[in-house]
C-alpha cells in the first residue's frame, strides 16, 4: 500500500499545476490514472472545463469517463503534459513504455510547452538502464533486421502479453515492441536515443532524454518531493 499511497501523493501534487480551461497532455499508466481520478473530483468546482490529449486508448477511455473534453494534436498543442515513467534519473532522463504507449507519449510530451513527470519513489534511480529494459517500437515488417541490429547494444526480447493473449504485444499503432536489456547504466541518454531511433524500421524508443523535462514529482507514502532543473 505504501507504493500506491506514494503514487497518489505525486498525482495530488501534480494536479495543482492543472488550470481551468487548460489543454493538458495526459500520459499513461497507474500514476496518471490516479491523477485522472483526482482531476475528475475537481470537475464542476475548481475546474469547469478541461481539454485533454490522451497518449493511449486506455487514457482516452478514462478521460472520457471522467467527463474531460478529449481533443487531438490537430486541434491544439498541450500547454502542459503530465506523464509517468518506468525509471527516471537525477538528470531527468527517462525510460518509458512498460505499457507500450511510449511513441504516442513522446509525441505529446515533446510537443507540450511544459513536461512534468510523476513517479513513486521506487522509480527514482541514479542512472537509468541498469534495471529496466528500453522498449523499442518496431514495424512488424522490419522485426528481424531491427532485432539483429539492436542486439549489438544488449539482450533483445520480443514482448508478449502476460494476460493470456496469443502472439506478441501489438501497440495502439499496430506495431511490435522489442525490449532492449541494456544491462548497464546509460551515460548519454540523448546519444543512445538518437542511435536507436536511426535504425531503419524503428518507430520510436522508450528513452526520453532529460532536456525536455522541467519537473519531476516524486511521491513518497507521506509526502511529494518536487525536483526542478
Amino acid at each position: 500500500m505504501s507504493v500506491e499511497e506514494a503514487k497518489k501523493r505525486a498525482a495530488e501534487e501534480s494536479s495543482k499545476l492543472v488550470k481551468d480551461g487548460m489543454v493538458l497532455g495526459l500520459g499513461s499508466g497507474s500514476t496518471v490514472a490516479k491523477l485522472i481520478d483526482i482531476l475528475a473530483q475537481k470537475l464542476g468546482t475548481e475546474l469547469t472545463e478541461l481539454y485533454v490529449i490522451p497518449t493511449s486508448y486506455d487514457t482516452e477511455f478514462l478521460a472520457r469517463q471522467a467527463g474531460f473534453k478529449v481533443v487531438s494534436l490537430e486541434d491544439h498543442l498541450p500547454e502542459l503534459a503530465i506523464d509517468g515513467a518506468d525509471e527516471v534519473d537525477r538528470e531527468f532522463n527517462l525510460i518509458k513504455g512498460g505499457g507500450g504507449c511510449h511513441t504516442r507519449e513522446k509525441v505529446v510530451d515533446y510537443s507540450s510547452q511544459e513536461l512534468v513527470i510523476i513517479v513513486d519513489y521506487t522509480k527514482l534511480v541514479e542512472k537509468i538502464g541498469l534495471n529496466k529494459p528500453i522498449p523499442v517500437e518496431v514495424l512488424p515488417f522490419a522485426l528481424r533486421p531491427v532485432r539483429k541490429k539492436l542486439s549489438e547494444y544488449g539482450k533483445v526480447v520480443l514482448r508478449y502479453s502476460s494476460k493470456g493473449k496469443l502472439g506478441p504485444v501489438v501497440t495502439d499503432n499496430g506495431n511490435f515492441i522489442l525490449d532492449l536489456y541494456y544491462g548497464k547504466e546509460v551515460e548519454n541518454a540523448e546519444s543512445l536515443e538518437i542511435s536507436i531511433k536511426a535504425i531503419p524500421g524503428v518507430v520510436e524508443t522508450g528513452l526520453f532524454s532529460g532536456k525536455k523535462v522541467k519537473k519531476v514529482i516524486v511521491g513518497y507514502p507521506d509526502k511529494a518531493q518536487i525536483l526542478s532543473k
